[in-house]
């Protein structure tokens, strides 16, 4: 493709992206794979000038706003090419000409835009300082009680692109095997610092291209997530539920730390994302996992299995301000419930998910969030309304086997700024015996009578 046609080509993808409700990285996947004609090279071109613009639209809507300009996909491209790049405008402008498969030719509005802001920069003096970190007004003030003088530190650090980590699968390769695959294959990858089964790889190599991918040696897993299933401890035999399954990826670890044996129930209200997730548990050699469609967090199966499980998983949908270097179009365009309404969903899922938790067993509430209403707040809440349950420190969580513990602390709090990872929250709490008369002893009480749990699949 030539410039031109790469420009016009963002101009389309991005488009796309600002008319349809659905998260961008689908989208652009979506895009290349109705146009298999672009190749590789050209998509990562075309693919970096649309998360750049992603990545910097605050700001980018700042200059426009001041230039009087309508932030079109057209204009915000334009933009992008000189106050990010760097792109001098009269070089910008000449792309522009109409030619096959190039964009139309400048309007008056944009040569107008183009003159403004040449010679420019992306940063200005003027512009406040949570639009200069790119964080949306909803966000400011709970980031600012949650960061404190840190505020500005934590969130320059979230402007980046985030690392590449992967997971070795232990059910065929440990990592020291997997790292030596990958660089037979010329791919450059280190050892994690906090996960005992991470690699980081070194730049962005299409490593789900490798054919080690698709036999299943690793996934492609963000180091905290990797740490809030570690934090689980699932063990052998076990009855475990990923209550939030998703996509699956923290039920592959947990049912890889299970050595195949025991069951692991993938739910979710998605049952989409499911049935997506079963190729990713067949491709990781997995046969312990089974999955369940939930009608909600109340759904009947919750109260027909309650007191049955060692270990529940919570991954409640929340405001995703930790995946911001991941999903940077997350920050302006959210495409999921508020915060309001994301609170009180948080707490029911983990009022009722805490029901499938027998005596002694272990629930551990997840998000991928940065604000203490998503994270610290919903915990304390949790165990002022259920006695029998207590926060068990990460140091206790953290599985024997796998050595000293990576982070200290009564809960798991990962920031990018300190640990470049994505920002993550978990905390773990283990049932106690049941006290007499309260629902945990109904629950108990009932698990006792019951039959023995399903037969592993």
């Amino acid at each position: 493709m030539t410039p031109a046609a790469r420009i016009q080509a963002a101009i389309d993808l991005l488009s796309e992206i600002e008319a349809t409700p659905r998260p961008a990285d689908a989208l652009v996947s979506q895009f290349f794979r109705n146009r298999r004609y672009i190749g590789a090279k050209d998509r990562q071109g075309v693919a970096g000038l649309v998360y750049s613009v992603l990545r910097h639209r605050g700001r980018l809507g700042w200059w426009l706003d001041r230039c009087n300009v309508m932030p079109t996909p057209r204009a915000l491209l334009l933009a992008e090419a000189v106050l990010v790049q760097g792109r001098r405008a009269d070089s910008v402008s000449g792309l522009f000409n109409g030619a096959k498969f190039g964009p139309e030719p400048l309007n008056d509005s944009e040569r107008r835009l183009l003159k403004a802001v040449d010679t420019h920069t992306i940063d200005h003096p003027k512009q406040p300082e949570a639009l200069a970190l790119e964080v949306p007004e909803w966000a400011e003030a709970p980031l600012r009680a949650a960061f404190g003088d840190r505020f500005h530190a934590e969130m320059a650090a979230m402007l980046g692109e985030a690392p590449l980590d992967l997971r070795a699968n232990p059910l065929k390769a440990t990592r020291e095997q997997v790292q030596a695959v990958l660089a037979e294959a010329g791919v450059a990858a280190a050892p994690t610092g906090l996960s005992p089964l991470g690699l980081r790889v070194q730049g962005r190599a299409p490593v789900s291209a490798l054919p080690v991918f698709r036999d299943g040696l690793f996934e492609i897993q963000d180091e905290g997530s990797q740490l809030v299933a570690l934090l689980a401890d699932p063990r052998p035999g076990m009855q475990v539920v990923d209550f939030c399954a998703g996509a699956g990826g923290k039920t592959l670890a947990i049912a890889a730390m299970m050595d195949n044996k025991g069951r692991v129930v993938a739910s979710d209200v998605l049952e989409g994302r499911l049935t997506r997730a079963k190729e990713r548990f067949r491709r990781a050699g997995l046969h312990n996992i089974e999955t369940r469609a939930l009608s909600s967090e109340r759904d009947p199966w919750v109260k027909r299995h309650k007191g049955k499980f060692d270990r529940v998983v919570v991954d409640a949908p929340c405001s995703g301000t930790g995946t911001w270097r991941r999903n940077p179009d997350s920050r302006w365009r959210p495409l999921g419930p508020g915060l309001a309404e994301l609170l009180p969903l948080q707490a029911a899922i983990l009022d009722s998910a805490a029901r499938l938790v027998r005596p002694g067993g272990r629930l551990v509430y997840a998000t991928c969030s940065l604000l203490p209403e998503e994270n610290e707040r919903q915990v304390e809440a949790f165990l002022a309304g259920h006695p029998t349950f207590r926060l068990l420190p990460v140091a206790e969580a953290w599985p024997e086997s796998l050595g000293a513990t990576p982070v200290t602390g009564d809960t798991l709090r990962l920031t990018p700024a300190r640990h470049d990872t994505d920002g993550f929250f978990a905390a773990v709490m283990v049932r106690e015996e049941a006290v007499e008369g309260t629902e945990e002893a109904t629950v108990a009480a009932d698990a006792a009578a019951a039959e023995p749990p399903a037969a592993d699949v």
